[in-house]
């Protein structure tokens, strides 16, 4: 290893506090560059650093992968400058790949309805708390902090609706289904008593005897989710409340719901940001052209 770049990780290491497995990651980034290059940090150039974004390019590094390399060699040369080790900042005009933002992973109905069984074949209470919690994010878009922490009293029954205050406390109304709101009150009549601490009153929809915030974690709930998960089948990676929310909206969309009334129930504030869901219903059909017309399973049958 060189002497500038112990000198960079002790830098680093000291001063901006980063963790060891952060500290290793850039040892090993910039050792790999150096070791491209052969040649010695004084001698890194724009042209140096462009031929290595290429050669990890042609290795099919992912562009996350590349981004992070080369923001380990861009600190190392930030402090090559100023250490006067190196001249010129040869990163300036480095065109990075471009980075692909990853669709929403998302279940099907009959998923969560298996997800929904589990939970209720269950002696222990808490994992039909947690099947009421999949079927109400399933309904309503609901974020997990959102959900765990949903006071009684944003839930009007009569009107099968949810007065929900989110991001920035911005209130939002969602309307729920005959079934949500049905098992929501069944709950509310004869379970939740059981989660109270001491018969104590509660606030929340969801208390907790045990939680210093007084309902439901969203850790606790995260745990309960993966285990009914691996217990249906399902494989765990692709389940966590976010994916139920995911699992919402790309539900509705599917179903031809308009988008802006998406953005609206899941609280979005830029439209764009509803318009991933669009992308997967637009892979739909690219997959539905290619396996159900007659012309590709004649290619394919040949």
């Amino acid at each position: 290893m060189s002497s500038a770049l112990e000198l960079f990780l002790d830098k680093i290491s000291a001063q901006d506090g980063v963790s060891m497995a952060t500290l290793s990651a850039y040892e090993r980034d910039i050792l790999q560059f150096l070791s491209f290059q052969n040649t010695a940090p004084e001698q890194i150039t724009s042209d140096s650093v462009s031929a290595f974004v290429k050669h990890l390019s042609d290795k099919h590094f992912a562009a996350k992968t590349v981004s992070r390399k080369i923001s380990a060699i861009r600190g190392f040369c930030k402090f090559l400058i100023e250490e006067k080790i190196l001249k010129n900042n040869p990163l300036p005009d480095i065109t990075l790949p471009k980075r692909e933002k990853p669709l929403p992973k998302f279940l099907n109905a009959s998923q969560i309805e298996e997800l929904y069984q589990k939970a209720l074949s269950h002696q222990n209470i808490a994992f039909k708390r947690a099947g009421l919690i999949i079927k109400l994010m399933f309904a309503s878009g609901l974020r997990v902090s959102e959900a765990v922490c949903l006071p009684l009293s944003a839930i009007n029954h009569n009107k099968k609706q949810i007065t929900v205050v989110g991001k920035g406390s911005k209130e939002r109304i969602i309307f729920i289904n005959d079934q949500t709101n049905t098992l929501l009150l069944d709950f509310i009549n004869n379970t939740r008593s059981s989660f109270l601490k001491n018969k104590q009153t509660s606030a929340f929809l969801f208390p907790s005897k045990t939680a210093s915030s007084g309902h439901l974690t969203r850790d606790t709930f995260f745990k309960d989710l993966k285990l009914l998960a691996v217990e249906s089948g399902i494989p765990p990676h692709l389940v966590s409340p976010h994916v139920l929310r995911h699992s919402f909206a790309t539900n509705l969309i599917n179903h031809e719901a308009d988008l802006r009334s998406v953005q609206k129930m899941l609280g979005h504030e830029a439209i764009t940001t509803t318009e991933i869901y669009t992308h997967i219903t637009h892979q739909k059909i690219i997959d539905s052209v290619f396996e159900k017309h007659p012309l590709a399973r004649g290619l394919h049958e040949k």
